[in-house]
């Protein structure tokens, strides 16, 4: 197939005068919203609703960060101290404020509009994380209009979009969905500059905006995560520097002024928790949570590579095209646009692989460069016609591979086999095949689309259908619900030998975590108590009611799965005598 338009260099975009239309339904589509920006927007915004929100209402609390970021916002709003970050009695300072407050947000806005217990919905505190996910598509479609043409930007926010690790995230109510919104939005504004130094632009008087952009966003990042948004800009800004032999084109970013105005917004809350805190705060987070994890914290140690392996499933559907445009990416790298988006992946990525302690979303601030990477290698047609070809089967294995592992995951838990996910998983491997099956180098756009609605299908499949149903994988809920139907007033709680953070975010902040013989004193204290006790804590527990004399009655027992721990647990509901 002969191309209709000049091919544009990474970092000189410009629009082809006659859209190319690969001939099919999905390419026709994007001919359509390749016509204004106002239209790509609207676009992406609807597909990432239709991506995102399958499962978002429905999935409860997934044990163990999600919960105890919602349970200390819930703390938060309980008390009105918006300084302080805790669990129940503990101090949580291994991340900074900025989650907690947009979660805050959240629910006071929800409780406003007269939503019924919104503090105790899980589903009001993941809202700040789909939206930093929508902002975070929507913002690599704005950066890469700085590298590629419009058609290509809308393929790299696609798959930023239907990217496995990001849906994920957006349905967690955890601080890395919005992490990635300020990172893409700091380093598009910093390759906004770049570039324009590079062309020669604007050098009288370089425009504030992307200045403002960018130091916003760090700010914005600081108080999300803490300085982890510090490294991917300035590692970018070292190897930059270092490879044009020239950092001059920094000054466009007013750094001086920048500086300034993110200590403006972020230094009130350090103050006010050294303040409250004193140096638990910094030695917390700086000392327990950030330095730690150069060895391997909470057993998520693992050696170096890890996150190449995993990129294969968590980046799908854009892995294989990926991959096959890495040749010409590489050939390309001493272009202008190409050498910034190399810069903000490679030397960021061998930190984090060197690093002891990994989890999979560690590497997302990193996704955006490769999606516009690729992106631009599929406008340009110089995919590799290499064994790297054969990666296109992944298309349909992933589908394979997720539906075959749904279903049976949803017959040992909940002996059904999840029908209602079978008509979106029969639709996901057809998209799934198309993609593989049609893919060459010419058509590629084509292949990614059809990738693009199986992800969609998987997503509906899954995250819609088959998590929700999983009621064994999420035990705190029906022991919340069993709590609810209680006929006294104001029950109280306490858990022995299962202590996960769902069960304190849906059973109230006081409920107490002890052990079988505490669970024990815990009903000899009153009436209208409960407690929650594992089965492998049954025996001290009885042992404990025996020696004080305590009488009581046995109510619902609720069988589940640990997926923390790994195991299968059983828990005992007690009640104190005269509870009904």
């Amino acid at each position: 197939m002969v191309e209709t338009y000049a091919r544009p260099r990474f970092g000189a975009p410009r629009e082809p005068k006659t859209p190319v239309n690969p001939g099919s339904r999905l390419a026709g589509l994007i001919d359509i919203v390749t016509a204004s920006n106002g239209r790509a927007v609207g676009f992406l915004l609807v597909f990432a609703l239709l991506i995102f929100l399958p499962g978002f209402f429905t999935i409860p609390p997934i044990d163990r960060d999600e919960p105890r970021f919602a349970q200390a916002t819930k703390q938060m709003v309980e008390s009105r101290d918006y300084v302080d970050i805790r669990f129940q009695e503990d101090v949580r300072y291994k991340k900074p404020v900025g989650i907690y407050w947009l979660q805050t947000i959240a629910v006071d806005t929800a409780s406003a509009l007269g939503l019924p217990r919104a503090e105790l919905r899980i589903w009001v505190y993941r809202l700040p994380s789909l939206l930093g996910a929508i902002g975070a598509v929507l913002m690599t479609y704005w950066a890469a209009l700085g590298f590629v043409t419009r058609r290509a930007a809308i393929l790299a926010a696609l798959m930023m979009c239907a990217s496995v690790l990001l849906g994920v995230e957006a349905r967690l109510a955890k601080t890395d969905a919005m992490l990635l919104l300020t990172v893409v939005s700091a380093m598009g504004a910093m390759a906004r500059v770049y570039l324009s130094w590079q062309r020669g632009e604007d050098e009288a008087h370089p425009p504030w905006t992307y200045p403002a952009i960018f130091w916003t966003s760090i700010a914005a990042g600081i108080l999300l995560k803490g300085p982890l948004i510090l490294m991917f800009a300035g590692l970018t800004i070292i190897v930059l520097a270092i490879q044009d032999r020239d950092s001059s084109w920094l000054w466009r970013l007013r750094p001086l002024w920048g500086l300034m105005w993110t200590l403006v917004l972020v230094l009130p809350w350090f103050i006010a928790i050294f303040w409250k805190a004193g140096e638990a705060f910094f030695q917390d987070s700086v000392g327990g949570d950030m330095l730690s994890k150069l060895g391997a914290q909470e057993s998520h140690g693992a050696p170096p590579g890890l996150y190449l392996l995993l990129f294969w499933v968590t980046f799908w559907p854009g892995a294989p095209l990926a991959a096959m445009a890495a040749p010409a990416v590489w050939r390309a790298r001493r272009e202008p646009g190409a050498q910034f988006l190399l810069a903000w992946l490679i030397p960021s990525w061998i930190v984090l692989e060197a690093v002891l302690t990994k989890l999979p979303h560690y590497v997302l601030p990193l996704y955006p460069a490769i999606a516009i990477l690729t992106a631009g290698a599929v406008e340009r047609r110089v995919l590799s016609r290499s064994w790297l070809m054969r990666g296109a089967a992944w298309w349909f294995l992933i589908p394979v591979l997720g539906s075959i592992i749904a279903v049976i995951g949803a017959v040992m838990l909940t002996r059904q086999p999840a029908f209602a996910a079978w008509p979106f998983i029969a639709a996901a491997l057809i998209f799934g095949l198309f993609a593989w099956w049609l893919y060459d180098n010419n058509r590629a756009e084509r292949s990614l689309l059809n990738a693009m609605v199986a992800a969609l299908m998987l997503a509906f499949a899954i995250y819609g259908v088959v998590l929700p149903s999983l009621t064994p994988l999420f035990p705190s809920q029906e022991i919340a619900r069993a709590l609810r139907n209680v006929t006294c007033v104001g029950p109280k709680a306490a858990a022995a030998g299962y202590h996960e953070p769902s069960l304190v975010f849906m059973t109230g902040t006081s409920t107490l975590l002890t052990d079988g013989s505490g669970a024990a004193d815990f009903l000899k204290q009153g009436r209208c108590r409960y407690a929650l006790v594992e089965q492998r804590s049954e025996r001290s527990f009885a042992q404990r009611a025996e020696a004080i004399g305590l009488h009581y009655k046995v109510g619902a027992r609720v069988e589940g799965y640990n997926f923390s721990q790994g195991r299968a647990i059983s828990i005992s509901i007690f009640r104190s005598e005269g509870t009904e």
